[in-house]
């Protein structure tokens, strides 16, 4: 049984920054893409970063894309999400989740195990 852990998430001001980590259970990490999504209150889930098996390729949404970065520690079977330069428009719900190697790195529906969430909220 897989299990995605997410912890990071608070209360910031704009311009602040905060740092995810997701703690996957279960073997093989390595052989898996990991990637963030968030979901904001009465809008639908969205992708925000992703990561290859071994670290070598990022992507990311182009609201994030220059603020966030995604890393990850195999050893630790842990994917991280460093936030930076935070705006109100970044609150929502974060999630971790994993999918197999291969393309549609922005798709929710191409992955397949899910955190449970941690909410970061910023206030103006």
């Amino acid at each position: 049984q897989v299990q995605l852990v997410e912890s990071g998430g608070g209360l910031v001001q704009a311009g602040a920054s905060l740092r995810l980590s997701c703690v996957a259970s279960g073997r093989a990490f390595n052989n898996y893409v990991m990637g963030w999504f968030r979901q904001a209150p009465g809008k639908e889930r969205e992708f925000g970063a992703a990561i290859t098996q071994s670290g070598g390729s990022t992507y990311y949404a182009g609201s994030v894309k220059g603020r966030f970065t995604i890393s990850r520690d195999n050893a630790k079977n842990t994917v991280f999400l460093q936030m930076n330069s935070l705006k109100p428009e970044d609150t929502a719900v974060y999630y971790c989740a994993r999918k197999f190697p291969g393309d549609y790195y922005y798709d929710s529906k191409e992955y397949t195990y899910w955190g449970q969430g941690t909410q970061v909220t910023v206030s103006s």
